[in-house]
């Protein structure tokens, strides 16, 4: 997925870094713990749990997070819960028009349990679309709209 933001890509980067606030703004986002943080040479390492809720449905699952400043790059990998597979890029990329940047979304996944895969996959590309836009809402908050 890539969308134009009308915000520099220095913002967009570190408005998606700051995970402990997503609960604050992003659709379903329950909660979110930072388990452990770890700084080398310029870059972020994070575990964190993140808890998913959707009508009857509950799931925490645990990610690292790879935060990389200096390439405009966040990358998740899946460590623990509901799936067997979850992965997803943010990369964070200048455009000509001043205060503009072109942000990629790459997300992949896959459930363990068959039946929650029939229930939530069919949402879950519709949802995580709504998250794009809430970040893009969140930025606007947080940094004014863009004139």
């Amino acid at each position: 997925m890539e969308k134009y933001i009308h915000h520099p890509k220095e913002q967009m980067f570190a408005l998606v870094a700051d995970i402990e606030h997503y609960p604050e703004f992003l659709p379903m986002c329950e909660s979110l713990t930072i388990r452990s943080s770890q700084k080398r040479d310029g870059k972020t390492f994070l575990v964190a749990d993140m808890t998913v809720a959707y009508r009857f449905i509950r799931k925490t699952f645990t990610t690292q997070v790879y935060l990389q400043p200096e390439e405009n790059r966040i990358n998740v990998q899946y460590i623990d819960g509901p799936f067997r597979h979850l992965e997803n890029r943010w990369l964070f990329l200048p455009v000509k028009e001043k205060n503009i940047c072109r942000v990629e979304f790459f997300i992949e996944y896959e459930f363990r349990n068959p039946a929650l895969s029939l229930m939530m996959g069919s949402i879950f590309d519709t949802i995580y679309r709504k998250f794009t836009d809430a970040f893009e809402k969140r930025a606007d908050e947080i940094y004014g709209t863009a004139c």
